[in-house]
């Protein structure tokens, strides 16, 4: 087998399972499950392919394909895709989440199962291309075609409010695409390439033209991660999806957004980076602590989770403008585990759905007695997500600080001491999420399931069965993540580079 071409092969291997589904009837529920599952689950093993024929100490791109695509006048778009250490880790991510989250829609998705199957395997497609491709404008293509899968699960099989939340969704990532796409337009044309490797290579852009570019990126991208204060669009976008798409929106799609800083803003606008992190840590620092209080004041278990989201992913943004290696390792991992935490907390709060239909705070209360299993299982995850030590978001936590801590670029210890108050205020409002929801006297829900003719049960099999996964890699990077950072190091120390070169 030509490994170059593996990258080609995760992107679209989603569209042989979309194919099949085409020819199956939308009545046989069953069959187009298993089909859609079994396609997700070959993707992500193909993935594992790619990982095995990566070479972690490489930092150049690997496994790359790079055919003419559009030649008219100075326009050279090439079909270029590639792997390196910035993408390896979110690729697998994507892989990963994928079949977890179509696993856990088996009892919650019962209308038009088929066109869910069709859309979200569309998605993967899309969220794969956003991590391979390296010219500017095969990128946009990925970037603006999630769009549109997105928008149908969140609008057809969301919650009350959906077409709000999806229309929403779409016009505020299309709105920041469109300044994005100038910007794209301008660099390739008078560059004479979209090619981004090539665009690196060449350098020299003009400081004052960096400034611009780099806003016009950096609206796009902060808008889709979301910073405050372009977030809005994710609490209702979060409280209406569907709880697959709540995990795959949390786990992936946000993850786009801060990928698109650290794949296009740093090393293309190196200048400008250097100018603009002390504003961006800023932001970052403001969304933490925002994020934290907000969400701190959420009746609606799902809405808060979104919340927090904010201020995880401000931690991630901090890292990155740290312009440091310590700073962007703990950025692209923190990403990672912002996947996992939050998109086994969207699925934890979905499966107590299911049998409640509310997530409303003030019914829940003593669930621990009744639901052991899934107590405990909420427990580490709560935990997780507040960075507790030997668990994934303690390590990405600690090196972001570590690395925003000593930052040139900052210039100031402070924006690390105030984040550390975001890991406080985390704490805060997880362990009264658990507290409210676990302990103290039964809340008025268990009633009222019992008079609609059933008790609350336990986790089952297949529930069990879709979390186990995202609580192995909790734990496993809680207590060993060297081999994760070992596949990001060489690419960032190379990013980090030439950032060092622009500072100096």
């Amino acid at each position: 087998m030509d490994f170059e071409l593996l990258p080609n092969l995760v992107t679209f291997f989603p569209l042989v399972g979309v194919l099949i589904l085409f020819f199956i009837k939308p009545d046989n529920k069953v069959l187009v499950r298993w089909v859609a599952l079994a396609t997700s689950l070959a993707t992500f093993g193909i993935s594992l392919v790619l990982l095995q024929n990566f070479d972690a100490s490489n930092p150049a791109l690997q496994m790359v394909t790079n055919l003419p695509w559009i030649t008219v006048a100075n326009w050279n778009i090439s079909y270029y895709m590639g792997v390196d250490g910035l993408s390896i880790l979110l690729i697998l991510l994507t892989t990963f989440l994928t079949p977890i989250a179509l696993l856990s829609t088996w009892s919650a998705i019962e209308e038009r199962e088929k066109d869910f199957n069709i859309f979200f395997l569309m998605l993967e497609v899309g969220m794969l291309g956003v991590f391979m491709a390296q010219d500017l404008f095969l990128f946009y293509v990925y970037w603006e075609f999630t769009l549109v899968p997105m928008y149908f699960l969140i609008g057809i099989w969301g919650g009350p409010e959906r077409i709000y939340a999806s229309i929403k969704f779409f016009l505020y990532t299309m709105a920041g695409s469109l300044l994005m796409l100038l910007a794209i337009l301008w660099l390739g044309i008078n560059q004479g390439t979209f090619a981004v490797p090539d665009l690196i290579a060449l350098g020299g852009i003009p400081a004052g033209i960096q400034t611009w570019l780099f806003l016009a990126f950096a609206i796009a991208f902060a808008i889709k991660v979301p910073m405050w204060p372009l977030h809005s669009w994710l609490p209702d976008a979060h409280v209406q999806a569907p709880t697959a798409g709540s995990v795959i929106l949390a786990g992936v799609l946000l993850k786009m957004g801060t990928y698109g800083f650290v794949r296009f803003n740093l090393p293309l606008f190196p200048e400008a980076a250097v100018k603009f992190a002390p504003i961006m840590a800023g932001l970052a620092v403001v969304g933490i602590i925002y994020g934290a209080i907000v969400s701190y004041y959420q009746r609606d278990i799902k809405k808060l989770v979104a919340y927090s989201s904010i201020s995880h992913l401000g931690f991630v943004m901090l890292g990155l403008f740290a312009l440091n290696s310590q700073g962007i390792q703990g950025g692209i991992l923190q990403m990672i585990n912002h996947g996992l935490s939050t998109g086994a907390l969207f699925l934890l709060v979905g499966m107590i759905y299911e049998q409640t239909h509310t997530r409303d705070f003030d019914v829940y209360g003593g669930l621990w007695k009744i639901m052991p299993v899934y107590g405990t299982i909420m427990l580490v995850v709560t935990l997780s997500s507040m960075g507790l030590p030997g668990l994934n978001g303690f390590v990405g936590e600690f090196t972001i600080l570590l690395g925003a801590f000593g930052s040139e670029a900052i210039g100031s210890a402070w924006y690390a001491g105030l984040s550390a108050i975001g890991v406080i205020l985390a704490a805060i409002y997880m362990l009264y999420m658990y507290q409210k929801i676990f302990l103290g006297p039964e809340g008025s829900i268990v009633e009222t399931v019992k008079e609609h003719g059933h008790a609350l049960r336990d986790l089952s099999v297949r529930e069990i069965i879709t979390i186990t996964p995202l609580l192995v890699f909790i734990f496993w990077i809680g207590l060993y993540p060297k081999p994760f950072f070992a596949l990001i190091a060489p690419t960032v120390d190379n990013l980090v580079a030439v950032l060092q070169a622009a500072m100096h």
